[in-house]
């Protein structure tokens, strides 16, 4: 499985991007995906995941200002960040959990990140 991100780049405060991540590959039903951050000397952090199904979850600092959406039948999920504000800065990792079909096992995959950065 394998997951590109994609989107990232310098933004103002106020400004907004949107970040995008396709997941590829077989043998492997995705159930939920999502995007984590992580800003320079700290650690991985969550801010927004979307199930199979369409629930979401954020982080608190996010609400109302970023939203996830999928398509489900391009296994692509998106990040709508309005407002970004320069605490945002981060390197954005996405993530996939799910079944892998041969064995049924719980698998969770990361993409190789994409980095925001927001000016002051």
């Amino acid at each position: 499985v394998q997951l590109q991100a994609s989107g990232g780049g310098l933004v103002q405060a106020g400004g907004s991007l949107r970040l995008s991540c396709a997941a590829s590959g077989t043998g492997f039903s995705i159930n939920v995906m999502g995007w984590y951050r992580q800003a320079p000397g700290k650690q991985r952090d969550f801010v927004a995941r979307i199930t199979k199904d369409g629930s979401t979850n954020y982080v608190d600092s996010v609400k109302g200002r970023f939203t996830i959406s999928r398509n489900n039948a391009k296994n692509t999920i998106y990040l709508q960040m309005n407002s970004l504000k320069p605490e945002d800065t981060a390197v954005y990792y996405c993530n996939a959990g799910g079944v892998l079909t041969g064995t049924g096992s719980w698998g969770n995959f990361w993409g190789q990140g994409t980095l925001v950065t927001v000016s002051s």
